[in-house]
């Protein structure tokens, strides 16, 4: 009889979380009437509704009027695009080459490891400065440079894997039917290590979305007009005695999504890992 899978209650808590951080991501700006760049002299610095404030900003508004509760939103889609594709860039690049070094050993696996260890040993805070110093701040480069995070972890595990699935029965008996190395690795190998890939994925997520908030906190990220929650944070800032919400909101959302994920990921790990399932056993 196969056993049941008990999921505790503060993963269901941690997933429940992030199932309402994308549906106010995709849907939240429905719950405005303003949009995330109006401006209102008339409306600065309103404290949110729960605290007295006007009933037509809900979360309040900034020290340009605009409202809280939209800017969150929209907010909340960058950070959600940055931290899925960034990591996901960092995945796919990590994981074919930690596969090409174990596929092609000598100067290629040498030179891909030492690629790695560069990567590792490099500050991303110092050198998202001298990128963004030499090129102009976009978008695109922005993603880029978050995606090009942490690339190495997956390369290093995957290299590993990819190692120890050469010497199963199966890919043994693969190659000995005359299957080509490109069959061999993508169509055999390749599903024996996406476990690794998905535990490693859900590490570095939480990973991504504080990196994206720390550079758009200190200016070297998102850049208006758009908006994430890092420059929400960013922006707010000067007036914690103030204007509170605007700081502690954005800081709680990004908070409780990094520890949500960081929750599912570990749970994940303990599921997928086989080392420590037999542990277990």
């Amino acid at each position: 009889m196969a056993q049941r899978t008990h999921v505790p209650i503060s993963v269901l808590l941690a997933l429940g979380f992030i199932a309402l951080f994308v549906l106010f991501a995709l849907f939240g700006e429905w719950l405005s009437d303003h949009s995330f760049r109006a401006t209102s002299l008339f409306a600065r610095l309103k404290p949110p509704a729960f605290l007295g404030g006007d009933p037509d900003y809900l979360l309040g508004t900034d020290q340009k009027g605009r409202d809280l509760l939209a800017r969150l939103a929209v907010g909340a889609q960058i950070t959600l695009i940055v931290a899925v594709v960034g990591t996901l860039i960092g995945a796919v690049l990590g994981s074919l080459l930690g596969m090409l070094a174990a596929a092609r050993r000598g100067a290629t696996e040498v030179t891909i490891m030492a690629a790695v260890d560069v990567q590792a040993s490099l500050p991303i805070i110092v050198v998202a400065l001298f990128v963004l110093a030499v090129f102009d701040n976009s978008f695109s480069l922005f993603l880029l440079l978050v995606g090009l995070t942490g690339w190495e972890v997956y390369a290093r595990l995957v290299r590993g894997a990819t190692l120890s699935a050469q010497e199963h029965g199966y890919a043994l008996a693969i190659r000995a039917l005359g299957a080509s190395p490109v069959r061999v690795y993508l169509l055999h190998i390749l599903p024996n290590v996406l476990n690794v890939v998905l535990v490693q994925f859900t590490v570095n997520l939480p990973l991504t979305v504080l990196l994206e908030s720390a550079l758009s906190f200190l200016g070297l990220g998102i850049q208006p007009p758009l908006t994430s929650l890092g420059q929400i944070m960013s922006e707010g800032r000067d007036r914690l005695l103030t204007a509170w919400w605007l700081t502690v909101l954005p800081g709680a959302i990004v908070f409780l999504l990094a520890l949500s994920v960081s929750l599912v990921g570990d749970w994940l790990r303990d599921r997928l890992d086989p080392t420590l399932t037999q542990r277990r056993g």
